[in-house]
């Protein structure tokens, strides 16, 4: 890629980037607590101390040894036309996730981020990933989705990632300010602090092997099963 700045090339990807990262891109992410509206009805997340342990034990942890590491390995799958993988950690991205609620929005998620990317970005790959996930009833994972926005921008591993982490704090957080008493401030001065430990959960999702993928909240995945049988509810999941 050229990166001389005169040619904005380098700039393409970053616009692109803050795009798919911003709330104002319909993924239909805006639809999802990801488990924390099941979390609040349970009383376990109830306030910003509360909110906070569960960001910095279990979501960002989660996130390091889940989302980005498959990302980063679909991403380099993506690069290199195996396609093989690319499918194996489609199922393995959505089988880590036990609640049903979880599975299914992954893959709506997943599915609206890709079928985005062969449209506004009209990506070959984008179009052949969608192609074959219909083939061979592949789930549409969320982090293979951003992985494959990623290599249709042109951007770098390490950005994609950075996007990955953005966009499902920032997710969060917006759900927070909805279930809670939390203000935007007070979700802001959380996404700062979170988003501080970004490089260091970068660099290490980057290096995690397929095989050591993986992480276990039976915490998560209980709230989230008893929310799909909640008499109300403000998301889908």
């Amino acid at each position: 890629m050229n990166s001389d700045p005169a040619t904005g090339t380098d700039g393409a990807w970053i616009v692109g980037l803050l795009q798919t990262g911003d709330s104002f891109y319909p993924t239909g992410s805006y639809a999802h607590s990801f488990g924390l509206e099941g979390l609040v009805q349970e009383g376990v997340v109830r306030d910003r101390a509360t909110l906070h342990a569960w960001l910095f034990r279990s979501v960002l942890p989660a996130l390091q040894h889940t989302d980005l590491p498959i990302a980063a390995h679909a991403w380099r799958a993506f690069g290199s036309d195996d396609w093989k993988t690319v499918g194996e950690l489609c199922v393995l991205s959505s089988a880590l996730k036990s609640a049903r609620e979880a599975r299914e929005a992954s893959d709506r998620i997943g599915r609206q981020r890709a079928e985005l990317a062969a449209n506004l970005r009209a990506s070959p790959l984008a179009r052949e990933f969608l192609r074959r996930a219909e083939a061979h009833q592949w789930p549409c994972a969320a982090p293979v989705s951003a992985a494959l926005e990623g290599r249709a921008l042109g951007a770098p591993l390490p950005a994609v990632l950075a996007g990955v982490t953005y966009a499902s704090v920032a997710a969060l957080l917006s759900a927070a300010m909805k279930l809670l008493r939390l203000g935007q401030n007070g979700a802001q001065t959380l996404l700062t602090e979170a988003l501080a430990t970004a490089p260091v959960m970068i660099t290490t999702a980057m290096t995690i092997p397929v095989d050591d993928i993986g992480w276990f909240n039976p915490w998560l995945d209980i709230a989230a099963a008893r929310h799909e049988t909640a008499d109300a509810r403000m998301f889908i999941s």
